[in-house]
Protein backbone atom coordinates (compact mmCIF):
# COMPACT_ATOMS: atom_id res chain seq x y z
CA UNK A 1 0.00 0.00 0.00
CA UNK A 2 2.78 2.13 -0.04
CA UNK A 3 2.06 3.67 -3.60
CA UNK A 4 -1.06 4.80 -1.92
CA UNK A 5 0.61 6.68 0.93
CA UNK A 6 2.38 8.27 -2.00
CA UNK A 7 -0.59 10.18 -3.15
CA UNK A 8 -1.25 12.13 0.13
CA UNK A 9 0.57 15.02 -1.14
CA UNK A 10 -1.30 15.12 -4.22
CA UNK A 11 -4.47 14.59 -2.55
CA UNK A 12 -3.39 17.66 -0.49
CA UNK A 13 -2.55 20.13 -3.18
CA UNK A 14 -6.03 19.04 -5.06
CA UNK A 15 -7.92 19.72 -1.58
CA UNK A 16 -6.29 23.18 -1.61
CA UNK A 17 -7.04 23.78 -5.72
CA UNK A 18 -10.53 23.30 -4.93
CA UNK A 19 -10.98 23.41 -1.21
CA UNK A 20 -10.25 27.42 -0.61
CA UNK A 21 -14.32 27.83 -0.78
CA UNK A 22 -16.78 27.71 1.78
CA UNK A 23 -16.52 24.18 3.60
CA UNK A 24 -19.51 24.59 5.44
CA UNK A 25 -22.08 25.39 2.58
CA UNK A 26 -20.33 22.23 1.07
CA UNK A 27 -21.48 20.55 4.04
CA UNK A 28 -24.99 21.98 4.25
CA UNK A 29 -26.06 21.03 0.74
CA UNK A 30 -28.48 17.30 1.17
CA UNK A 31 -26.02 13.84 -0.56
CA UNK A 32 -27.54 10.89 -0.65
CA UNK A 33 -25.96 8.76 2.33
CA UNK A 34 -24.97 6.38 -0.03
CA UNK A 35 -22.46 8.70 -1.49
CA UNK A 36 -21.07 10.10 1.92
CA UNK A 37 -17.57 8.34 2.60
CA UNK A 38 -17.05 10.11 5.48
CA UNK A 39 -17.81 13.46 8.05
CA UNK A 40 -14.56 15.61 9.52
CA UNK A 41 -15.97 18.15 11.84
CA UNK A 42 -19.58 17.60 9.77
CA UNK A 43 -18.04 17.78 6.47
CA UNK A 44 -18.50 15.55 4.23
CA UNK A 45 -16.00 13.30 2.07
CA UNK A 46 -17.76 11.56 -0.80
CA UNK A 47 -17.92 8.39 -2.93
CA UNK A 48 -16.91 10.86 -5.65
CA UNK A 49 -13.98 11.99 -3.87
CA UNK A 50 -12.82 8.19 -3.47
CA UNK A 51 -13.44 7.14 -6.91
CA UNK A 52 -11.61 9.79 -8.12
CA UNK A 53 -8.28 8.93 -6.09
CA UNK A 54 -8.46 5.20 -6.98
CA UNK A 55 -8.38 5.92 -10.64
CA UNK A 56 -5.13 8.10 -9.65
CA UNK A 57 -3.68 4.57 -8.56
CA UNK A 58 -1.39 2.95 -11.13
CA UNK A 59 -1.95 -1.29 -11.72
CA UNK A 60 -4.57 -1.31 -9.36
CA UNK A 61 -6.40 -4.90 -9.50
CA UNK A 62 -9.44 -5.76 -7.77
CA UNK A 63 -7.69 -7.67 -4.81
CA UNK A 64 -6.48 -4.56 -3.57
CA UNK A 65 -9.48 -2.54 -4.87
CA UNK A 66 -10.71 -2.55 -0.96
CA UNK A 67 -8.32 -1.88 1.00
CA UNK A 68 -7.48 0.76 -1.17
CA UNK A 69 -10.07 2.43 -0.87
CA UNK A 70 -10.20 2.00 2.93
CA UNK A 71 -6.41 3.52 2.87
CA UNK A 72 -8.06 6.71 0.37
CA UNK A 73 -10.83 7.51 3.01
CA UNK A 74 -8.07 7.35 5.51
CA UNK A 75 -5.89 9.67 3.66
CA UNK A 76 -8.80 12.03 2.78
CA UNK A 77 -10.01 12.16 6.17
CA UNK A 78 -6.42 12.75 7.39
CA UNK A 79 -6.28 15.92 4.23
CA UNK A 80 -9.66 17.37 5.47
CA UNK A 81 -8.30 18.03 9.03
CA UNK A 82 -4.91 19.43 7.68
CA UNK A 83 -7.01 21.57 5.61
CA UNK A 84 -9.73 22.72 8.04
CA UNK A 85 -7.02 23.77 10.21
CA UNK A 86 -5.30 26.17 6.92
CA UNK A 87 -8.63 27.43 6.50
CA UNK A 88 -8.89 28.62 9.83
CA UNK A 89 -5.39 30.12 9.98
CA UNK A 90 -6.42 31.68 6.48
CA UNK A 91 -4.00 30.48 4.85
CA UNK A 92 -5.33 30.11 1.82
CA UNK A 93 -4.99 33.92 1.62
CA UNK A 94 -1.58 33.72 2.11
CA UNK A 95 0.29 34.82 -1.24
CA UNK A 96 2.28 32.20 -1.31
CA UNK A 97 -0.50 29.57 -1.09
CA UNK A 98 -2.70 31.74 -4.06
CA UNK A 99 0.25 31.87 -6.41
CA UNK A 100 0.77 27.79 -6.00
CA UNK A 101 -2.93 26.90 -6.25
CA UNK A 102 -3.18 29.38 -9.31
CA UNK A 103 -0.13 27.91 -10.86
CA UNK A 104 -1.73 24.79 -10.00
CA UNK A 105 -4.77 25.31 -11.76
CA UNK A 106 -3.54 26.71 -14.30
CA UNK A 107 -1.40 23.65 -15.56
CA UNK A 108 -4.65 21.47 -14.89
CA UNK A 109 -6.77 23.39 -17.10
CA UNK A 110 -4.55 23.23 -19.94
CA UNK A 111 -3.63 19.46 -19.54
CA UNK A 112 -7.30 19.01 -19.17
CA UNK A 113 -8.03 20.98 -23.02
CA UNK A 114 -4.73 19.49 -24.53
CA UNK A 115 -6.02 16.21 -23.65
CA UNK A 116 -9.63 16.87 -24.64
CA UNK A 117 -8.48 18.59 -28.27
CA UNK A 118 -5.62 15.67 -28.69
CA UNK A 119 -7.68 12.40 -27.69
CA UNK A 120 -5.80 8.96 -27.33
CA UNK A 121 -3.10 8.57 -30.83
CA UNK A 122 -4.41 5.75 -32.90
CA UNK A 123 -2.32 2.47 -32.25
CA UNK A 124 0.97 2.36 -34.76
CA UNK A 125 0.70 -0.44 -37.34
CA UNK A 126 2.96 -3.13 -37.57
CA UNK A 127 5.22 -1.72 -40.30
CA UNK A 128 5.43 1.84 -38.54
CA UNK A 129 7.16 -0.27 -35.77
CA UNK A 130 8.90 -2.30 -37.49
CA UNK A 131 10.19 0.79 -39.08
CA UNK A 132 11.16 2.43 -36.12
CA UNK A 133 13.32 -0.51 -34.92
CA UNK A 134 15.09 -0.84 -37.76
CA UNK A 135 15.91 2.82 -37.88
CA UNK A 136 17.26 2.40 -34.08
CA UNK A 137 19.17 -0.66 -33.90
CA UNK A 138 21.75 1.45 -31.06
CA UNK A 139 18.08 0.65 -29.19
CA UNK A 140 17.34 -2.67 -29.92
CA UNK A 141 19.13 -5.29 -32.23
CA UNK A 142 22.51 -3.67 -30.76
CA UNK A 143 21.11 -2.68 -27.92
CA UNK A 144 23.62 -2.36 -24.99
CA UNK A 145 23.85 -2.05 -20.96
CA UNK A 146 26.87 0.75 -20.62
CA UNK A 147 29.36 1.08 -17.40
CA UNK A 148 30.22 5.19 -17.54
CA UNK A 149 31.87 7.61 -15.51
CA UNK A 150 30.43 10.81 -16.02
CA UNK A 151 32.36 13.99 -15.15
CA UNK A 152 29.43 17.33 -15.21
CA UNK A 153 31.46 20.42 -15.89
CA UNK A 154 30.32 24.00 -15.35
CA UNK A 155 32.58 26.62 -17.72
CA UNK A 156 31.36 29.72 -19.47
CA UNK A 157 31.23 28.96 -23.51
CA UNK A 158 34.52 30.37 -24.07
CA UNK A 159 36.38 27.86 -22.18
CA UNK A 160 34.72 24.93 -24.24
CA UNK A 161 37.27 24.66 -26.80
CA UNK A 162 40.06 24.38 -24.17
CA UNK A 163 38.72 21.93 -22.10
CA UNK A 164 37.55 19.59 -25.20
CA UNK A 165 41.39 20.46 -26.32
CA UNK A 166 42.28 19.24 -22.82
CA UNK A 167 40.40 15.98 -22.57
CA UNK A 168 41.76 14.85 -25.56
CA UNK A 169 45.89 15.61 -24.50
CA UNK A 170 45.23 14.29 -21.12
CA UNK A 171 46.45 10.99 -20.44
CA UNK A 172 44.53 9.86 -17.73
CA UNK A 173 40.78 10.95 -16.10
CA UNK A 174 42.47 12.02 -12.89
CA UNK A 175 44.86 14.22 -15.35
CA UNK A 176 42.17 15.75 -16.93
CA UNK A 177 40.41 16.40 -13.49
CA UNK A 178 43.49 17.63 -11.94
CA UNK A 179 43.63 20.72 -15.11
CA UNK A 180 40.12 21.40 -14.42
CA UNK A 181 40.68 22.27 -11.01
CA UNK A 182 44.28 24.17 -11.63
CA UNK A 183 41.54 26.52 -14.04
CA UNK A 184 39.09 26.74 -10.71
CA UNK A 185 36.35 25.05 -13.28
CA UNK A 186 34.30 23.41 -11.01
CA UNK A 187 32.97 19.57 -12.00
CA UNK A 188 31.19 16.50 -10.66
CA UNK A 189 32.13 13.25 -10.79
CA UNK A 190 30.22 9.76 -10.57
CA UNK A 191 29.29 6.21 -12.44
CA UNK A 192 26.73 5.32 -13.52
CA UNK A 193 25.36 2.19 -15.07
CA UNK A 194 22.04 2.39 -17.29
CA UNK A 195 20.82 0.98 -20.43
CA UNK A 196 20.42 2.38 -23.32
CA UNK A 197 16.39 3.28 -23.29
CA UNK A 198 17.83 5.56 -20.46
CA UNK A 199 20.29 7.68 -22.21
CA UNK A 200 19.60 10.86 -24.31
CA UNK A 201 18.70 9.33 -27.88
CA UNK A 202 20.89 12.74 -29.17
CA UNK A 203 24.58 11.22 -28.17
CA UNK A 204 23.19 7.24 -27.83
CA UNK A 205 24.02 6.71 -31.04
CA UNK A 206 27.76 7.64 -31.02
CA UNK A 207 28.11 6.03 -27.69
CA UNK A 208 26.89 2.80 -29.57
CA UNK A 209 30.02 2.91 -31.58
CA UNK A 210 32.36 3.97 -29.00
CA UNK A 211 35.06 1.42 -28.05
CA UNK A 212 35.51 0.97 -24.19
CA UNK A 213 37.62 3.80 -22.85
CA UNK A 214 36.35 6.46 -25.17
CA UNK A 215 35.16 10.04 -24.32
CA UNK A 216 32.41 11.90 -25.45
CA UNK A 217 31.69 15.45 -24.78
CA UNK A 218 28.30 17.40 -24.57
CA UNK A 219 26.62 20.30 -24.15
CA UNK A 220 24.96 20.79 -20.98
CA UNK A 221 23.01 23.50 -19.56
CA UNK A 222 25.45 24.93 -17.27
CA UNK A 223 28.89 24.04 -19.03
CA UNK A 224 30.10 20.47 -20.36
CA UNK A 225 29.60 17.18 -19.66
CA UNK A 226 32.18 14.63 -20.46
CA UNK A 227 30.96 10.67 -20.88
CA UNK A 228 33.73 7.87 -20.64
CA UNK A 229 32.57 4.54 -21.77
CA UNK A 230 34.14 2.14 -18.65
CA UNK A 231 32.69 -0.71 -19.92
CA UNK A 232 29.20 -1.97 -22.33
CA UNK A 233 28.05 -5.11 -22.75
CA UNK A 234 25.45 -6.62 -25.57
CA UNK A 235 22.02 -6.83 -24.59
CA UNK A 236 19.82 -7.29 -27.34
CA UNK A 237 16.17 -7.16 -27.53
CA UNK A 238 14.25 -8.77 -30.25
CA UNK A 239 11.51 -6.60 -32.26
CA UNK A 240 8.45 -9.03 -30.38
CA UNK A 241 9.98 -7.87 -26.96
CA UNK A 242 10.49 -4.14 -27.97
CA UNK A 243 6.83 -3.97 -29.58
CA UNK A 244 4.92 -2.45 -26.32
CA UNK A 245 7.69 0.13 -25.93
CA UNK A 246 7.71 1.17 -29.33
CA UNK A 247 4.17 1.46 -29.75
CA UNK A 248 4.20 3.91 -26.51
CA UNK A 249 7.14 5.71 -28.38
CA UNK A 250 5.22 6.45 -31.48
CA UNK A 251 2.24 7.69 -29.89
CA UNK A 252 4.21 9.87 -27.51
CA UNK A 253 5.68 11.15 -30.59
CA UNK A 254 2.35 11.75 -32.95
CA UNK A 255 0.82 13.34 -29.32
CA UNK A 256 4.06 15.97 -28.97
CA UNK A 257 3.43 16.39 -32.95
CA UNK A 258 -0.23 17.16 -32.12
CA UNK A 259 0.54 19.17 -29.39
CA UNK A 260 2.72 21.83 -31.02
CA UNK A 261 0.58 22.00 -34.28
CA UNK A 262 -2.45 23.03 -31.66
CA UNK A 263 -0.22 25.08 -29.76
CA UNK A 264 1.33 26.59 -33.15
CA UNK A 265 -2.43 27.58 -34.21
CA UNK A 266 -3.02 28.91 -30.64
CA UNK A 267 -0.31 31.28 -30.90
CA UNK A 268 -1.05 32.83 -34.53
CA UNK A 269 -5.08 33.53 -33.74
CA UNK A 270 -3.39 35.42 -30.29
CA UNK A 271 -2.31 38.92 -30.17
CA UNK A 272 0.48 38.24 -28.03
CA UNK A 273 3.04 40.65 -25.88
CA UNK A 274 6.09 40.54 -24.28
CA UNK A 275 6.89 43.34 -21.55
CA UNK A 276 9.67 45.42 -20.36
CA UNK A 277 12.66 42.82 -19.39
CA UNK A 278 10.82 40.11 -21.00
CA UNK A 279 10.87 41.99 -24.13
CA UNK A 280 13.13 39.37 -25.88
CA UNK A 281 11.32 36.21 -24.30
CA UNK A 282 9.37 35.86 -27.72
CA UNK A 283 12.14 36.11 -30.41
CA UNK A 284 13.04 33.24 -32.18
CA UNK A 285 17.03 32.81 -31.03
CA UNK A 286 15.81 33.09 -27.19
CA UNK A 287 12.76 31.07 -27.71
CA UNK A 288 15.50 28.14 -29.10
CA UNK A 289 17.48 28.20 -26.39
CA UNK A 290 14.91 27.71 -23.78
CA UNK A 291 13.85 24.93 -25.40
CA UNK A 292 16.67 22.63 -24.74
CA UNK A 293 17.23 23.52 -21.48
CA UNK A 294 14.05 22.56 -20.53
CA UNK A 295 14.66 19.24 -22.22
CA UNK A 296 17.85 19.09 -20.09
CA UNK A 297 16.08 19.37 -17.11
CA UNK A 298 14.22 16.17 -17.51
CA UNK A 299 17.58 14.60 -19.11
CA UNK A 300 20.51 16.80 -18.71
CA UNK A 301 23.03 14.26 -19.58
CA UNK A 302 23.50 16.24 -23.44
CA UNK A 303 22.11 17.50 -26.03
CA UNK A 304 22.89 16.69 -30.17
CA UNK A 305 26.04 18.85 -30.13
CA UNK A 306 28.46 16.22 -29.04
CA UNK A 307 31.97 14.93 -29.86
CA UNK A 308 33.78 11.55 -29.53
CA UNK A 309 37.13 12.23 -28.20
CA UNK A 310 39.50 9.78 -30.98
CA UNK A 311 41.72 7.80 -28.50
CA UNK A 312 41.04 6.02 -25.38
CA UNK A 313 41.08 7.62 -21.65
CA UNK A 314 42.14 6.07 -18.68
CA UNK A 315 39.55 5.85 -15.71
CA UNK A 316 39.96 7.50 -12.13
Amino acid sequence: MQHIKKAYVSLVLAALVTGCGDKKEEAAADKPASQVAAKVNGTELTVHQVNYALQRIPNLDKDQAKPASLQVVRNLVDQELVVQRALEEKLDRDPRVVQAVDSARRQILAEAYMARKLGTPSEPSDGEISEYFNSHPEMFAQRKIYRLQEVSIQAPKEKHDAIRKQLEASKTLNDFLAWLKAENLPAKVGQAVKPAEQLPAAVLPKLAQMPNGQALVANAPNGLLVLVVADSQAQPVTLEQAKPAIARALQAETRQKAAKAELDALKANAKIEYVGEFADAGTETTAAAAQPAAAKAAAPAADADADAISKGISGL
